[in-house]
């Protein structure tokens, strides 16, 4: 008998890497900063025709990956929407990889079926969306959206005699979907996945706010009113955080039996916090939400969250049933509800995370970052050569920096924001990342991770005013 442990050495060997990175995000730089080539001719090499020990790959997968593994985890990363992750959070997502389990159905793993119950309880009751709710956890917000709008097209074309998941799409009822010019592009992907297609989306002219205006809603819906209707709303939009007016628009849209969407990728979360939660009066109206774990929850990747108000169109898109299939009528049976079957127990680490937090843990993380955003946005702001572009209502806001020469034009500052913004990056310092709103260049600020800290925020302020001065000299 080999009395020689399996595991423990390459588990050791990657406990103790893993630990090196996070205590090193501090003081090492945000951005990554090997090469392509670099890291093309350390990993794309011939595949080894004898085996190696765990420990050795991953000591080696460890050197060959150096440099180009951004700094996302630690507390001055501002780019895209990207949360870190919770000590807890972390630590049950590696328990989650050891246990192994398949989290279809019960009989595949029955404590992670539990967990998942215990977390689609705690999430609608976090987020203020009814409890009669279905839920599904999924790999993110694409695939929430996924979900919640294959629930919407069996039930609006239900309502029509048309049983799409047996019959498909060809010959059906034709599906729009109305939104303000702002959805996420996370919703055309999900409308080719489900063939609707993209020209099924129409983007209306949002207002100066970012919002979708309900006269412009309204005429929309009356220029069709028989078509199968989709209303997508936002909370908290991509580039200012923008939500729409849900106590107006829910109902209006409900008055031509549309079905109504929320896309609450990150802004959802604001209904946990006395101090924001006005911006989503009305939402727990609507038919179905999205949202993120892995960016304001900051829990590990990959994790989604999809509700749906009515649980029978939910099943009926998702759900399948077979004679090898196991069935327990005592529990919810995940595979019901979401569009993968076999999948990692997601729902471990998110459980972990409400535990680690609680409740006014959860509205702290919130609060916390909406004022670092406020802090890093005003602070960049307030240095010379510096536009305020928007003013974070949460935690997104928008700067531009100005082309110093006299005659520079709005392409130049384009251009410089940009260059701006590589400098930072080059610094080490802090990440951001560039967006287009309304034909100008800015740079986005986005704090999403528990992490950040007043410290975090001063030193990247300072980033962009060394920056500055250097290029104006």
């Amino acid at each position: 008998m080999n009395d020689t442990p399996a595991f423990r050495p390459a588990l050791e060997h990657a406990l103790n890497h893993s630990l090196a990175h996070l205590e090193s995000l501090g003081h090492s730089p945000v951005a990554a900063g090997a090469s392509l080539h670099m890291l093309r001719d350390r990993l794309v090499k011939p595949l080894n025709s004898e085996g190696m020990p765990a420990e050795q790959v991953i000591d080696e997968l460890v050197n060959d990956t150096a440099g180009g593994i951004m700094g996302s985890a630690g507390g001055r990363f501002f780019g895209w929407v990207i949360g870190g992750s919770l000590p807890a959070a972390l630590a049950a997502d590696w328990m989650t990889s050891a246990w192994d389990q398949n989290a279809a159905s019960y009989a595949c793993g029955p404590a992670v079926a539990v967990i998942e119950e215990a977390c689609g309880a705690w999430l609608k009751d976090l987020l203020g969306l009814p409890d009669h709710a279905s839920f599904a956890l999924t790999s993110g917000c694409q695939m929430a959206h996924v979900t919640a709008l294959a629930a919407a097209r069996n039930a609006l074309l239900a309502r029509r005699g048309w049983q799409v998941e047996r019959d498909g799409l060809f010959g059906a009822p034709k599906i729009r979907i109305l939104s303000s010019d702002q959805f996420h592009g996370s919703i055309t992907r999900a409308t080719r996945l489900l063939g609707m297609g993209t020209a099924a989306v129409t983007g209306l002219p949002a207002n100066q706010a970012g919002q979708l205006d309900a006269a412009i809603l309204e005429q929309a819906l009356k220029n069709s009113p028989d078509t199968p209707t989709i209303v997508l709303l936002q909370a908290g939009d991509l580039n200012i955080g923008a939500y729409d007016c849900f106590a107006d628009l829910i109902p209006l849209a409900h008055r031509y039996n549309a079905w109504v969407h929320v896309d609450g990728a990150f802004g959802l979360w604001a209904n946990v916090s006395a101090r924001y939660q006005h911006l989503l009066a009305g939402v727990e109206h609507a038919d179905s939400w999205a949202t993120d774990g892995h960016k304001w929850l900051n829990v590990p990747y990959d994790s989604g969250f999809a509700f749906v108000a009515h649980p029978e169109a939910h099943r009926n898109a998702m759900s399948y049933e077979a004679s090898y299939i196991s069935h327990n009528d005592q529990v919810r049976e995940q595979k019901d509800w979401n569009p993968d079957w076999s999948r990692r127990g997601r729902g471990v680490a998110t459980y972990a995370a409400l535990r680690q937090l609680g409740r006014q843990g959860v509205v702290a993380l919130i609060d916390g970052c909406c004022d670092a955003a406020h802090s890093l946005v005003t602070g960049i702001a307030a240095l010379p050569g510096t536009e305020l572009v928007w003013e974070p209502q949460i935690n997104q806001g928008l700067v531009r920096f100005l082309d110093p020469r006299p005659e520079a034009a709005e392409s130049d500052h384009d251009r410089w924001t940009d260059a701006v913004t590589s400098a930072v990056l080059a610094s080490g310092e802090a990440l951001f990342s560039n967006t287009t709103w309304r034909g100008k260049r800015c740079m986005r600020v986005s704090v999403c991770n528990w992490q950040t800290n007043a410290q975090d925020v001063a030193r990247a302020v300072a980033a962009v005013a060394r920056v500055l001065r250097e290029r104006t000299l």
